[in-house]
């Protein structure tokens, strides 16, 4: 029989290893972000010197609303959405918790960026995400082979018929808007027009479908069928175009005439999130110019880190110039907060799209 002493040892033992596990159970950060936003050398400097490990779940801005809504914002500490992809799903399900920018170093982001994403993820007075990688959809385009295309719907040009593809998500929606003389943004406001323009676009598409050899999935399923001949032009985004160009000069990501359109993916924190600590540390050593120039690098994008840019090595720069003369650059196309409820309408566009109908 356990004497009233051996118990009470025993109770302070047990609660002394709670709260080691506890402790140590909260000195991990689950990230949920975007394929190269986390390389394995980044993250392994973060654990050296905070001793945070970081346990990555690589996803999408669709498969990320998804997993929130299902738990009501948990089973992540940070998440990466684009940052017009925000105050929809907030004003919807309440995904996210607002940010203390206060224990952000907002002298460590580009003030410009950081103020347009804050004020682009602001809901009820309240700031929900902050700017961390930028880049553009477009046209990646084997210019040997596709000479004459300059914007999206060159895609349905007949002499390319199976050998173009995008992917059946929103942006093509967006960006063959665009692209036939619409403008979907001024539209987000008004459902029954914004359900009508997507419907014309809807057509398009559709007419557009027998020269798509494959809706685009994951980026490596489009970049080795750009390499090897069998698709030679698709709406993509630059850093696929940059990295086939790395290789291959002949192919180059082009901005499109109706303008390139701009994306912001942001650092926000889930609803239920477990360690907001261990998320601001993150952000803020992500942002750090040295950091930052080393996510950059692997993702193909640029960052909104302030100095980052000054550490990039010169071939994403010039890709860039390149690609992004002046009066392409004023004509992006940036995507603002997308309203709740449009997406559905988007969704049944895109599912009769994929279905053929």
């Amino acid at each position: 029989m356990l004497t009233k002493r051996t118990s009470l040892k025993l109770a302070t033992a047990l609660a002394a290893l709670m709260v080691v596990g506890s402790a140590e159970a909260a000195e991990k950060l689950r990230l949920l972000t975007w394929s190269g936003y986390a390389p394995a050398d980044v993250v392994a400097q973060f654990t050296k010197e905070t001793g945070i490990e970081v346990e990555v779940t690589t996803s999408n801005n669709e498969e990320m609303i998804s997993k929130l809504r299902a738990t009501q914002g948990a089973g992540f500490d940070l998440a990466q959405p684009s940052q017009d992809r925000i105050a929809g799903p907030q004003a919807e399900f309440g995904i996210y918790k607002p940010l203390d920018v206060s224990k952000l170093k907002s002298d460590q982001f580009i003030a410009s960026m950081l103020e347009a994403t804050k004020k682009n993820t602001t809901v009820d007075g309240k700031v929900y995400g902050v700017p961390h990688i930028w880049g553009t959809d477009g046209l990646v385009v084997n210019t040997k082979a596709a000479s004459k295309v300059a914007d999206y719907n060159d895609l349905c040009d007949p002499s390319l018929a199976g050998k173009t593809s995008f992917r059946a998500k929103r942006p093509a929606l967006i960006a063959f808007a665009f692209a036939n003389g619409m403008d979907p943004f001024a539209a987000y406001g008004d459902a029954k027009a914004y359900a009508a323009l997507m419907d014309k676009v809807g057509a398009k598409l559709a007419e557009c479908k027998k020269n798509v050899k494959f809706f685009w999935e994951g980026s490596d399923q489009l970049l080795n069928a750009v390499r090897s001949g069998e698709i030679v032009a698709a709406m993509a985004w630059d850093t696929g175009g940059w990295k086939l160009n790395a290789e291959n000069p002949d192919m180059k990501f082009v901005a499109p005439k109706s303008g390139a359109l701009g994306w912001v993916d942001t650092f926000a924190i889930p609803a239920k999130g477990r360690n907001d600590d261990a998320a601001y540390k993150w952000i803020n050593f992500n942002m750090r110019p040295e950091i930052a120039a080393k996510v950059a690098a692997a993702a193909g994008n640029f960052t909104a880190s302030n100095g980052a840019d000054k550490l990039m090595e010169g071939k994403l720069k010039d890709q860039f110039a390149e690609s992004f003369p002046k009066a392409a650059i004023d004509n992006i196309r940036w995507y603002p907060a997308v309203p709740a409820g449009l997406e559905e309408i988007e969704g049944k566009v895109l599912d009769r799209l994929k279905a053929g109908s």
